[in-house]
């Protein structure tokens, strides 16, 4: 799968995705991710589209992040440089879902020596020496901590852990739903039309859902707060929901803020 990014001058990053889109181990993964998923299970996409949106929100938000005067963990506890950073969000985040390929249920542990084989080719041709096993580490930490059970212990991975949740528009909900059972899951998945990062005022990141109706709130406060919450990075993200109406003109109903 093309996994191209907007990578700027990361050179570092630009051979990593371009492992990523040329290795026949990781696609095959991608894909059987989804079998089980969305084939066995009858969920949401955990496949190779939803690694790509993953990473391109990760790479949004690490950017706003650092411009808004936040220090990434690869900077402060490393002395390494906001690119490694840019690398870590990407490869946790094309990574993070790959575990499903044995099951659904502890996902993010099953992932772990899927990344750790997959990385081993491609980091030791971009790192040496301890900057290999810091990069590495640090990526599978993120890896881990992105389901919202377990808090994130740096800022890259707190970040991965909120991009995976806004994987959401047109029903592309991050609270796995049955298919074809209507409730709460589906219907609110349903009504989440786009999502936009942008740069905040008061904040670093501003994160914009815009629904048709109010049953996108539920996607909202039963997985995107909880991911926010224990990311550590709830001071620097301001969330607004806003509903609205199709008419002449449009009227927006009113607006959440989280």
């Amino acid at each position: 799968m093309e996994f191209k990014l907007d990578w700027r001058d990361n050179t570092k990053l630009r051979k990593l995705c371009e492992f990523l889109e040329s290795s026949s181990f990781v696609n095959a993964l991608w894909k059987q991710s989804n079998i089980v998923a969305v084939g066995r299970l009858k969920y949401t996409d955990h496949g190779p589209v939803h690694a790509k949106i993953v990473a391109k929100r990760s790479l949004e938000i690490i950017r706003l992040l650092y411009k808004g005067g936040v220090k990434p963990t690869m900077v402060t506890a490393h002395g390494m440089g906001f690119h490694d950073s840019e690398l870590v969000v990407v490869a946790a985040s094309a990574l993070h879902d790959i575990g499903h390929v044995v099951h659904r249920h502890d996902h993010e542990i099953h992932a772990i020596p899927f990344a750790m084989k997959i990385l081993d080719e491609v980091l030791p041709s971009i790192y040496s020496g301890e900057e290999y096993p810091i990069v590495l580490s640090e990526i599978l930490h993120a890896i881990y901590c992105h389901d919202a059970m377990t808090p994130p212990l740096t800022v890259e991975a707190g970040v991965v852990s909120i991009a995976d949740a806004l994987d959401m528009e047109q029903g592309r909900a991050r609270i796995p739903f049955s298919i074809g059972k209507v409730d709460i899951h589906s219907v609110s998945a349903l009504s989440v039309e786009r999502v936009i990062v942008t740069e905040g005022r008061e904040r670093p990141v501003m994160i914009i859902v815009k629904m048709r109706d109010p049953s996108g709130i539920f996607q909202l406060d039963q997985l995107l707060r909880r991911r926010i919450e224990n990311s550590g990075l709830k001071d620097h993200i301001y969330v607004r929901g806003e509903i609205e109406v199709t008419g002449e003109p449009p009227l927006k109903m009113f607006e959440m803020k989280l």
